[in-house]
């Protein structure tokens, strides 16, 4: 809601609607004032979602390393094989029969895999969006094939995890780079303490830098200063 104050709040924040979104958005302007220039820039951004549970996993999945077109056309031939697509006839399919339809070995495994945690109940893809994100993270990376990208990308687009983070994007590091000053891209452990200062709202965050990386694309070439925000204050301190 308006005004509501996230720091305190100690819940897990669910961007499950643009107003959720937005409300976010507003929320971390308030934290960190640097976010402001970079919002003046973007606008506010649209929600990505896309479809929970074993379904939007495997999606995810299925897209690692491959061109936007090469992973919807494999996911279209596996979402047409298969109806409904779900963890028990991945479970129950033959590997050669999934690798006709264009995934390879070690998706196999990983989706198998998956599967099988689901129909023994070892794992509950539901009850991540209420735990804390970095203990989600931690949970969905343990399993083979499932590295922090997968995780954040299933935990942000798929479950609407305020705080999820990824920071392995290529795109939210050069856009922060940019967009904070900062001498070269950070690494992924560097990501970490760049983004403290968001939390519990971090989620909302990569919406706005991915944003902000897609102006930055549109002006190629044309980086001037009054695209790089500059000499802004730093964010507020957080509440223990």
């Amino acid at each position: 809601m308006p005004g509501h104050d996230y720091e305190d709040s100690g819940m897990t924040i669910r961007l499950s609607s643009q107003s959720d979104l937005d409300d976010a958005i507003h929320a971390l302007i308030k934290q960190d004032t640097r976010l402001k220039p970079i919002f003046e820039l973007t606008g506010m951004p649209a929600l990505r979602q896309r479809e929970p549970g074993f379904a939007g996993l495997a999606a995810i999945v299925t897209g690692q390393q491959l061109s936007t077109a090469s992973a919807s056309a494999i996911w279209g031939r596996l979402t047409a094989a298969f109806d409904p697509f779900d963890h028990e006839v991945i479970r129950k399919t033959r590997a050669d029969r999934l690798g006709q339809l264009g995934l390879s070995a070690a998706k196999i495994k990983t989706l198998k895999n998956i599967a099988r945690e689901l129909a023994a109940e070892r794992l509950n893809l539901d009850v991540l969006a209420e735990e804390d994100a970095d203990t989600a993270h931690n949970t969905l990376t343990a399993l083979h094939g499932i590295g922090p990208w997968t995780a954040d990308v299933y935990l942000l687009f798929c479950l609407g995890h305020g705080d999820a983070w990824p920071a392995g994007d290529i795109a939210i590091q050069e856009a922060i780079k940019v967009g904070l000053g900062l001498p070269a891209r950070p690494t992924i452990k560097q990501m970490a303490p760049l983004a403290e200062p968001w939390r519990p709202l971090r989620g909302a965050a990569a919406h706005l830098w991915w944003s902000y990386y897609h102006v930055l694309k549109g002006r190629a070439g044309v980086l001037a200063d009054k695209i790089t925000p500059a000499a802004v204050p730093g964010p507020r301190a957080r509440k223990r």
